[in-house]
């Protein structure tokens, strides 16, 4: 057995310092060793004939996946000592403060609920487009970061596509913790990225109410009621809770997988868009659901049986981003991109499109005469964006509209893209010939195109062709 891990001694080039965590599973020290620009720490698993099994194989999972993850909303790894020695996990150190320890003095504001909301949300998307899947999302597990953002920790439980899951192959039920797991979860898959938008969910519950949708089960029993039973709506137990929120949350809670988000990029986009967020009967609940539609839920519930099931593979949830002239409503562009983005809609069962226009700081004359004010014109494109979208027949919780006044507009569409996790932008490109006042695009086109983080969709319109002489030859441009 491995020497135990105490301050001041040395292992691999790490002096391990003071012992600043013990947990269920693992214990954690700050320690110092060859050069890095961050601090750093040392993971070690609790191993002993009175620990479980399961402390050795969650360390196991989490020294393959987080070497595999990267990006602002993980640890960087640093590196793992050998398990038939001494093991440990040696990562950055993140200075933030834990959602636990936000949450200790009761709810938050609801715009402070949207804001750590979105971020918990754009942490989770960066997970998922990696191919991993956290499984244990809950407060203890967030880093609110001094600066904007959250970081996730502990990966002893996470799943990755690319990687043996270890817990599953040697049929570990690891449900993670019972607050916050999904009912897919209770039922033994650990494949399903639905799973952490279910905990997302929870969270965004708790942080809103201070209380917990499903309460502290303790049994098998109390977990299985999540498959089936609905929580007290959390504007029953906050009032302060906006409809909008209400919405997102209840959402995120569906029992059943299908019916919630299928992109923790579209949770993030609500939480930071609550005026276009689509009200449904959600919104509007303010208690549970009736004795027979419990009824029918807890039939249909008691035949589910706990199982390990194969990887859920889901079609995209792509956002889709278009960006529309309305300050020129005739441009010939217009048909052509509706049809290219009918097109692009048709390929995904599941997508979110934001119609975006750039106010591109064009004479007011344009605009209706008879509106006046800021508010006036930013309401005139609104409308002409709805007008643009119309014949595309969208529902209306697949569709967002937003009007963007900015001197660079294509500044403006690359920072709405990143920030609200865009996957394709469908953009109209000027023909060769076109001159002002639509010459804007070409720059436009060319600066999105170079620096977009997502693909780029340019619709082009077809140079009209010379009309042909009297004899058959074309007419010459007139000067």
């Amino acid at each position: 057995m491995a020497e135990p891990i105490v301050p001041g001694l040395v292992i691999d080039g790490f002096r391990v310092a003071e012992r600043i965590h013990v947990g269920a599973q693992s214990e954690i020290f700050r320690v110092s060793g060859p050069a890095h620009d961050f601090p750093i720490i040392m993971k070690v698993p609790r191993i002993g004939p009175l620990e479980p099994s399961e402390n050795l194989i969650s360390f196991e999972t989490e020294a393959i996946i987080l070497p595999a993850v990267t990006g602002p909303h993980v640890p960087r790894f640093v590196a793992a000592g050998d398990l038939a020695k001494t093991p440990y996990l040696i990562t950055e150190w993140i200075e933030g403060e834990s959602l636990e320890s936000a949450l200790s003095p009761g709810p938050l504001p609801p715009p402070e609920v949207a804001r750590i909301g979105a971020a918990i949300a754009d942490a989770v998307h960066s997970l998922h487009r990696q191919n991993a899947i956290h499984l244990d999302i809950k407060p203890d597990n967030i880093i609110v970061k001094a600066q904007d953002g959250v970081v996730l920790i502990d990966f002893g439980l996470a799943h990755h596509a690319r990687f043996p899951d270890l817990l599953a192959e040697e049929k570990r039920f690891a449900a993670g913790s019972a607050p916050y797991v999904s009912p897919e979860q209770v039922l033994g898959t650990r494949s399903d990225r639905r799973s952490d938008i279910f905990a997302v969910g929870v969270v965004l519950y708790e942080m809103a109410t201070a209380r917990l949708p499903f309460g502290m089960p303790a049994t098998m029993a109390g977990l299985r009621d999540r498959l089936w039973l609905d929580p007290v709506p959390p504007r029953t137990v906050s009032p302060e809770v906006p409809p909008w929120l209400q919405e997102v949350i209840l959402r995120c809670l569906e029992p059943r997988a299908d019916d919630r988000y299928q992109s923790a990029a579209h949770v993030a986009f609500d939480l930071r868009h609550p005026e276009q967020v689509a009200l449904t009967g959600r919104a509007l609940k303010s208690g549970r659901l009736g004795f027979l539609a419990q009824l029918r839920r807890w039939w249909h519930a008691r035949s589910e049986r706990l199982r390990i099931v194969p990887a859920v593979q889901r079609s995209a949830a792509p956002i889709i981003m278009v960006a529309v002239d309305t300050t020129h409503p005739d441009d010939p562009r217009q048909r052509p991109m509706q049809r290219a983005t009918a097109q692009v809609l048709s390929l995904s069962a599941e997508f979110r499109l934001v119609c975006v226009s750039v106010i591109h700081g064009g004479p007011r004359a344009e605009i209706s005469r008879d509106v006046q004010g800021e508010s006036g014109i930013h309401l005139e494109h609104l409308v002409r964006l709805r007008h643009w979208v119309e014949p595309l027949q969208l529902p209306a919780q697949r569709l967002s509209m937003h009007v963007i006044e900015s001197a660079r507009p294509e500044n403006a569409l690359l920072e709405f893209a990143r920030r609200n996790h865009v996957d394709l932008i469908i953009l109209g490109a000027p023909g060769p010939t076109q001159q002002a006042p639509l010459a804007w695009w070409r720059s436009v086109a060319s600066t999105v195109t170079a620096n977009a983080h997502c693909s780029v969709h340019l619709v082009r319109v077809p140079e009209p062709q010379p009309s042909p002489g009297p004899e058959g030859d074309s007419t010459p441009d007139q000067a």
